[in-house]
């Protein structure tokens, strides 16, 4: 495994560890048994001690301050298991690596993991990918594919010989932005066709349909940022009578475009900005050093609501 996926998957160890161990004694807890806990496991038993150390430091910062937030993973009904998600989890739509469950309350709370990043998504631009079906569930027009099928055409006829984007001159100039600028248009088109719900669908491509928290590990400042995604009101619920230490609020998901654009001095990056306090930044790059026929896009949130929870804890 590349090591950014090594320290991803050692991470989600460390708060699995993190939960396992927080509250056993305390409640009644079951560790499932699975293979992507084992390779988990042996990536976490690959680091350094101090890699180790650091990274169950910054899970011991963020589970303390889950448990004051979620009464239910100690005051709650029947056994409390405890697992690691496949990878599959991640390609249906669900975001969160660590798993909270009791099954006898119908309640669950789910970590998504991250090592010293944000990325939410590395979606995969190609002439034959429909995007609007895939991130919105409406399918593409036949303007969006007129436009990116010649470019991605000539990046499939520059893979056969092998050439490296080393080897290409302008390259945002050819390709980049001309596939951006198709994006946004596209992204305009699908809001005009649907209203209302291109924003809101996608971020829900994003965050996935499921509530849960996003821990970001960052291991140079010794910190864990905690982010609370209540979308659909599930986080934070009093449990036999508990209610939570720390408080946190819902809020909504976005309605409307406000705009679209480059980032100042980028030509790889585009901003959507939505209502809500919510901003997405979409930066195309090609996925390896030989030229392929598609590109990605590293996808991240950096504007977000006002009322979301988040606290940066020192370790």
């Amino acid at each position: 495994m590349a090591t950014q996926t090594v320290n991803g998957k050692a991470l989600e160890f460390a708060f699995l560890q993190s939960l396992n161990h927080s509250l056993s004694g305390q409640t009644n807890v079951q560790l499932i048994d699975s293979p992507q806990l084992h390779t988990a496991k042996n990536a976490y038993l690959s680091l350094s001690q101090e890699v180790q150390q650091k990274m169950i430091a910054g899970a011991n910062a963020g589970i303390n301050t889950i448990i004051q937030l979620e009464p239910c993973l100690l005051n709650g009904n029947g056994t409390l298991q405890l697992s690691i998600l496949p990878d599959s989890a991640g390609q249906a739509g669900d975001v969160r690596d660590v798993l909270a469950v009791r099954s006898a309350q119908s309640w669950q709370l789910g970590i998504s993991c991250k090592n010293n990043h944000t990325a939410l998504k590395h979606s995969r631009l190609s002439a034959t990918i429909d995007i609007g079906y895939s991130w919105f569930g409406y399918n593409s027009t036949v303007d969006y594919f007129s436009q990116i099928t010649p470019i991605f055409s000539e990046l499939s006829d520059l893979k056969g010989p092998g050439v490296l984007w080393n080897q290409i001159s302008n390259k945002a100039e050819r390709y980049y932005i001309p596939v951006l600028n198709a994006l946004v248009e596209e992204l305009w088109r699908l809001d005009r066709m649907h209203p209302g719900q291109i924003p809101q669908r996608l971020l829900t491509y994003l965050l996935g349909r499921s509530d849960f928290y996003k821990a970001i590990l960052k291991p140079g400042r010794k910190t864990t940022e905690l982010q609370g995604f209540n979308l659909q009101g599930t986080l934070n619920q009093v449990s036999q009578g508990k209610r939570p230490v720390l408080r946190m609020q819902q809020f909504r998901l976005p309605t409307r475009f406000y705009d679209i654009h480059f980032k100042s001095g980028s030509d790889n990056t585009i901003l959507i900005v939505c209502d809500e306090g919510w901003t997405i930044s979409a930066r195309i790059h090609n996925a390896s050093s030989a030229v392929e026929g598609s590109l990605k896009l590293d996808v991240q949130l950096v504007g977000l609501p006002p009322n979301l929870f988040r606290q940066t804890l020192a370790w």
